[in-house]
């Protein structure tokens, strides 16, 4: 019996061997300056060719090429041909997963202020920078011009991905936004409206000057939406990263490089893009959804819905 036993975990440790096979070093290399000349990677970047391993179509292996440029670390599947003189990039795609869906189930948006129905089905997540000049061209697209053609149609919600390496006052503005927040949606999106149209009133230079001046305009919206002076106040002056920091972790983890970035029911549009493609995307997430879409003949004349603010003067 003993025996026995043993013949078996010799047979299956002969069976894991044959799973990953080391690849010969000249394929291994050949591989490696293959994937760095097709796809002009610096030479910062170091690539690992893993061990052969069964796929499922015939006649080839898989390998999985690993990038690693210090930071970030990705891996790539590659199928690689039983004689080792071919090499292909094959992206699957399980058509029983609906891509757009998947990707809103990861955005978190527990918590976040919305503009629209609450109970619309098209969600159109932004993430937003408010130092960022493309953010407020595309701020000024969706409100109120579009908002106002497409009403009780959609949901609005943005997420913090602020800049921080070229835009010095973006991830202050972002938690001060957050603080106003805290207590009223309302003023949040009046601060949004207003740094978003007003961005030259923080001055450049001086960070210092820059960061009194963006507290300053969110002390005003609490004024003016008579918020509770003190709590805004501890709040600000606590500037608590946290939530910014999650955001900005969750929008790395969607592919996010630049701002603006909006997913429509989870497709991707990146820029701020004409007004004419924010309908089409839109209208096709309401088609999609049964709903219909607005008349935009007449829409440009409809008035301004009541929860779009206007500019604090």
């Amino acid at each position: 019996m003993t025996f026995l036993r043993r013949s078996l975990i010799c047979l299956a440790l002969i069976c894991l061997g044959c799973s990953a096979q080391s690849l010969p070093p000249d394929t291994a290399k050949a591989i490696e300056r293959q994937v760095r000349g097709t796809y002009s990677l610096p030479p910062e970047v170091n690539i690992t060719v893993g061990p052969r391993r069964p796929s499922e179509f015939p006649n080839y292996d898989m390998v999985t090429v690993t990038l690693d440029g210090g930071q970030k670390k990705q891996d790539f599947d590659f199928l690689l041909s039983k004689d080792g003189k071919s090499l292909l990039r094959l992206s699957k795609f399980d058509l029983t997963k609906d891509p757009y869906a998947e990707t809103m189930k990861k955005i978190d948006v527990k918590g976040r202020p919305t503009r629209g129905n609450k109970d619309a089905k098209v969600v159109i997540v932004n993430y937003d920078d408010f130092e960022c000049g493309f953010c407020s061209r595309m701020h000024q697209n969706l409100f109120p011009q579009l908002f106002q053609e497409y009403g009780d149609r959609v949901l609005f919600i943005y997420k913090d991905f602020p800049l921080a390496e070229i835009h010095p006052w973006a991830t202050h503005a972002a938690v001060d936004a957050n603080c106003l927040a805290a207590q009223n949606t309302d003023a949040y999106w009046g601060f949004a409206d207003y740094i978003h149209s007003h961005q030259r009133e923080v001055p450049e230079g001086n960070r210092e000057i820059q960061l009194a001046a963006v507290d300053r305009l969110a002390l005003l919206e609490g004024q003016r939406y008579r918020l509770d002076a003190g709590r805004l106040q501890g709040c600000v002056k606590t500037q608590n990263e946290d939530a910014v920091k999650a955001s900005m972790r969750e929008a790395d983890s969607l592919g996010v490089s630049a701002t603006p970035t909006m997913y429509v029911n989870g497709e991707k549009i990146d820029g701020a893009v004409p007004v004419q493609e924010l309908r089409a995307v839109f209208d096709r997430a309401l088609k999609e959804a049964g709903v219909p879409a607005p008349n935009h003949s007449t829409s440009a004349s409809a008035p301004t819905p009541a929860n779009v603010t206007t500019p604090a003067k």
